[in-house]
């Protein structure tokens, strides 16, 4: 990666993708806190390029926690069961013999479905697979820009409505496969519930505007029908999701990266079958979109 004009940072080094999307943060030691001056750089960096990497933090589990409370609050995790003795750390796993879909696997942004949605999600590598497990990052920010001012307008008074039903409930696709996972999913009629946010929210730091709309979570608009809604969900879906948008992750053992919930989607991809894969996982609550 280019390092970024080591101007505008005086106590840490940025390297952005060609994009702006996404960057590599490096002189910073996580597993301490940081100085009032780094803290603020690292969180101007990710306001900045919206998912940023850590390489080389093989921290422990409190470590994790202590530099997630750096960020922030924690979020709320409803429908995996935490770490024992680290009640905000989940743990994504994926033993060698499962044959499902990852935990992740498909474009989403982080507990949608929840009135206040987690700003951030920080996710450390324990154990990476020899092959595959890449991890793909939409730019919604900059997909809404590059919309004509016509389907912008369309789009501005739109509610659009989420739920973990498709993921969590009772006839959720988790639900047949509880058997087949080593990860605790919780499946529950709660995740039935329904919260309706702005089809384009506002980032509060930035003040971007971003699609806010995943596949997994979005279930509708708000006083649309189903025949009319659903066909300009896939539009949108589509639109998010070309090339000129993603920035596609490698991991490496030990690293940290953070993304921001409020204007990316990700997706977990496969293509490790008959490896071991273990992350560990926390959220920096958020605050209701407008």
């Amino acid at each position: 990666m280019p390092t970024e004009a080591q101007s505008a940072w005086r106590t840490i080094r940025v390297a952005p993708q060609p994009t702006g999307f996404g960057a590599e943060i490096t002189g910073v030691d996580l597993s301490r806190p940081l100085a009032t001056d780094a803290l603020a750089e690292v969180k101007a960096a990710w306001a900045q390029h919206s998912v940023v990497v850590f390489p080389g933090q093989p921290l422990t589990l409190d470590q994790l926690e202590a530099f997630t409370l750096q960020m922030g609050a924690f979020g709320d995790d409803p429908y995996v069961k935490p770490m024992e003795g680290h009640p905000n750390v989940l743990e994504v796993r994926r033993e060698p013999d499962e044959k499902v879909t990852p935990f992740g696997g498909n474009w989403h942004s982080d507990w949608s479905f929840q009135a206040r949605p987690p700003a951030a999600t920080i996710l450390r590598s324990e154990t990476i697979p020899p092959v595959g497990g890449d991890t793909l990052y939409c730019d919604a920010a900059s997909a809404y820009e590059a919309l004509p001012q016509a389907t912008k307008d369309k789009l501005a008074p739109l509610r659009a409505v989420h739920s973990a039903s498709r993921a969590y409930g009772p006839q959720s696709a988790y639900s047949r496969e509880l058997h087949l996972r080593a990860m605790p999913i919780i499946v529950s009629p709660e995740a039935d519930k329904t919260y309706v946010h702005p089809l384009v929210r506002t980032h509060p730091v930035t003040g971007r505007k971003a699609l806010f709309v995943s596949p997994v979570y979005t279930v509708g608009i708000e006083g649309m029908a189903p025949n009319d809604a659903d066909p300009l969900l896939a539009e949108l879906h589509r639109h998010l999701v070309q090339d000129q948008f993603i920035y596609r992750h490698h991991w490496t053992p030990g690293m940290v990266v953070i993304w921001d919930n409020r204007c990316t989607m990700h997706n977990a991809l496969g293509g490790y079958d008959g490896h071991r894969r273990v992350m560990h996982r926390t959220t920096v609550a958020g605050e209701a979109p407008v």
